[in-house]
């Protein structure tokens, strides 16, 4: 197939390239670069996928209506896989309207031009952040997630709701998916995994939020980009069974569902470190600080609708997941 890859030069928009291109699909990656990290990382990830004969890149924002349709029309894609998103929690508190102009102009953008020119299947990633201050775990694609705590996960809802609008009005199939927590080679350093292990091997304390009463469903890059290949191709179909009078969040009368994709073992976040410090081969000093605002004490992935459609669940442990991030990490040359 011919699939466009929204956010191409990320964290998971690079995997995930790397995995339709091994299979022999062809990719046109786009990615506006900005600064909320190092462009630098993105530039290496792009290296690396520059070297694949079927991919092609152009720098592009999904929030530029006018360039994105015309892309829509010159290339004539099969599938989209938007990964493009203004990310972060705590980055949103004091950002938001970077939020509203990737996350909210940008995902009508990309709906806008799936509806103009067609295609089989809209995969978009979503959060477990849309659970907000949910406390029945595990979260479950039926939970109802209407109580968000952060504009990131407002936005993320947001964008689960204009899918469906979408689904409904136009017939474009949209799988949304609800990642928790992603790790592993290549990641994001404002992510705590990459921030700890910088702090770590240069003798700094590392923050410790809520007083070490937090835990996360870690989910290894590997599996996320499993689910999101396996997912693409089984496109989003409406749900004989639903409901109307008792309707689910999870599926639709319209060819469109969400799914969580996590680990679904959720990690005591002192156990977190613990991991991480055998992983990197030196210990942690730590700060202890109060929880922050924005953040959750918990997440945690029910997966059995992914493993029923897909025959698949993640189930990276956490010590190997974290030494291979460590192993890339030493090696890598961040000059």
């Amino acid at each position: 197939m011919k699939i466009l890859v929204t956010g191409a030069a990320g964290f998971v928009g690079m995997h995930v390239s790397l995995k339709l291109l091994a299979r022999g699909d062809e990719v046109y990656g786009i990615d506006n670069l900005n600064s909320y990290y190092d462009p630098a990382l993105k530039e290496a990830r792009l290296q690396v996928l520059s070297a694949e004969p079927k991919f092609q890149f152009e720098k592009m924002d999904i929030a530029d209506a006018a360039s994105l349709l015309l892309l829509f029309a010159k290339e004539k894609f099969d599938a989209v896989i938007n990964l493009a998103a203004q990310a972060g929690v705590r980055y949103s508190l004091e950002n938001p309207k970077a939020y509203v102009a990737s996350n909210l102009h940008g995902f009508v953008n990309i709906l806008e031009a799936c509806r103009q020119y067609p295609v089989q299947h809209l995969v978009y990633a979503s959060s477990s952040s849309v659970y907000g201050a949910n406390k029945k775990v595990p979260f479950s694609e039926s939970d109802p997630v209407d109580h968000p705590v952060s504009l990131y996960a407002a936005t993320k809802k947001s964008n689960e709701l204009m899918a469906h609008t979408y689904s409904h009005l136009f017939n474009i199939p949209t799988t949304g998916l609800r990642f928790f927590t992603v790790y592993g080679p290549w990641g994001r350093p404002d992510m705590a995994y990459w921030s700890f292990t910088k702090k770590i091997l240069a003798g700094e304390k590392i923050p410790v939020f809520n007083h070490g009463a937090l835990k996360r469903d870690f989910t290894f890059i590997d599996d996320i980009v499993e689910g999101v290949v396996r997912v693409l191709d089984q496109p989003a179909t409406p749900d004989e069974q639903f409901d109307v009078m008792h309707p689910t969040a999870a599926s639709s009368f319209a060819p469109y569902r969400v799914f969580n994709i996590g680990n679904h073992q959720p990690v005591a976040l002192m156990t977190f470190i613990e991991t991480l410090e055998n992983a990197i081969g030196k210990k942690a000093e730590k700060e202890y600080l109060p929880m922050q605002p924005g953040d959750v004490e918990a997440t945690y992935a029910d997966t059995d609708r992914l493993q029923r459609l897909c025959g698949f669940a993640p189930s990276t442990s956490l010590a190997d997941g974290l030494a291979k991030f460590a192993d890339w990490y030493k090696n890598y040359n961040f000059s």
